[in-house]
């Protein structure tokens, strides 16, 4: 019998991998290779339109999920490590053309590995790892803009005073929310397992 559970009142089956949503998931992880060897023969207009259809794919697959019932917990994993290996990517790719680039993307690399270690501490203590939050997507979403804004602008020789300043220094103050909005939702998961335990114990 297939493992199910209740998610806002609906029972949803959690052990699925073949759905929709982590379909799209798995296309994210197979057009990585495309735009890197696009991008790094300076077809970057291919390698921007392979970015917008990954990027349509990470927003189709979590209102699928929703909408038809389609959550899994493989889909829980399957997105995040879907997103960080696109966002690694771009990243290195960036970094090669835009070298101002770095710094924002040694703080993207450090918050995914602290984020990765507090997942696997989760699973460890068998707690479920919670779904992508709004202030993790605007980070994203913030790093793509910004990213992609240096690259037009670098492509097009113009010049715009501390643009890239800005822009990346934004993106970085971002990021930095995501991870302490993480780390106390991390601490809050830890807590109430911590009470449930001394609760049953007593």
């Amino acid at each position: 019998m297939e493992e199910e559970k209740k998610i806002n009142g609906e029972r949803v089956d959690t052990t699925d991998i073949l759905t929709i949503p982590n379909i799209l998931s798995f296309i994210r992880i197979l057009l990585i290779t495309p735009f890197m060897i696009l991008f790094l023969n300076q077809q970057y207009i291919w390698a921007s339109i392979i970015i917008i259809v990954s990027g349509l794919t990470d927003c189709a697959d979590g209102i699928i999920a929703r909408k038809f019932k389609q959550i899994s917990d493989f889909g829980k994993l399957i997105d995040p490590v879907a997103d960080k290996l696109t966002l690694l990517a771009v990243g290195v790719g960036i970094c090669i053309i835009c070298p101002e680039v770095i710094t924002v993307m040694v703080i993207l690399i450090i918050k995914d590995i602290l984020m990765i270690i507090g997942g696997i501490t989760l699973i460890k203590n068998h707690i479920k790892p919670p779904q992508a939050r709004w202030y993790g997507k605007i980070g994203t979403v913030f790093f793509y803009i910004s990213v992609c804004t240096i690259v037009v602008f670098k492509i097009a020789d113009i010049t715009v005073p501390y643009l890239s300043v800005i822009m990346l220094s934004v993106t970085a103050v971002t990021m930095i929310f995501a991870l302490v909005k993480y780390f106390l939702l991390f601490m809050e998961l830890v807590k109430n397992v911590d009470t449930g335990v001394k609760e049953e114990g007593e």
